[in-house]
């Protein structure tokens, strides 16, 4: 798939209503999906307005995560479920149509245009995840997935 990187400075990361998990590799397709559940359904029972899609968040190589929703305004937590915010700063983005197990091929083309145009990985990437459709369940090469990554300034000129 072609992927179109686009590079923007963000001065204010979106608010989350998040849990924190960390999980193997082969443990994401489990954990985000149960950990985007529990967000959900603690925010329809404390009746939070505001929640919008879903987001995953990779703090670090060892898969430390924040998985949750976007929300409109500031949360102020609720048991397991508390604020956070999208990182803000430089950041690279790409969307990914297919289904989440390709997602790797996004954030393989965000890091290989960031290698090349000399800029450096800052921490955390993350995935937000469209509203689910019916179409996507005939056809999952609609899902759409925005991929990002915080990154330091390039070290040669564009």
């Amino acid at each position: 798939m072609q992927y179109d990187i686009r590079i923007e400075e963000t001065t204010a990361g979106r608010p989350l209503a998040i849990v924190r998990r960390r999980a193997g590799q082969n443990e994401l397709s489990k954990v985000v999906p149960q950990a985007c559940g529990l967000v959900w359904k603690t925010l329809r029972t404390a009746q939070v307005k505001g929640a919008g899609r879903h987001v995953a968040v990779y703090l670090d190589g060892q898969i430390n995560l924040e998985v949750g929703v976007e929300m409109d305004a500031p949360f102020d937590g609720c048991g397991e479920v508390i604020a956070s915010s999208l990182p803000a700063g430089l950041v690279a983005s790409t969307v990914h149509f297919g289904p989440y197990p390709r997602l790797g091929e996004a954030h393989k083309a965000i890091r290989d245009y960031a290698a090349r145009h000399g800029y450096g990985l800052a921490g955390p990437n993350w995935e937000i995840y469209g509203h689910w459709v019916d179409e996507w369940n005939q056809d999952p090469s609609k899902i759409r997935t925005d991929v990002f990554y915080l990154l330091k300034p390039a070290t040669e000129p564009q």
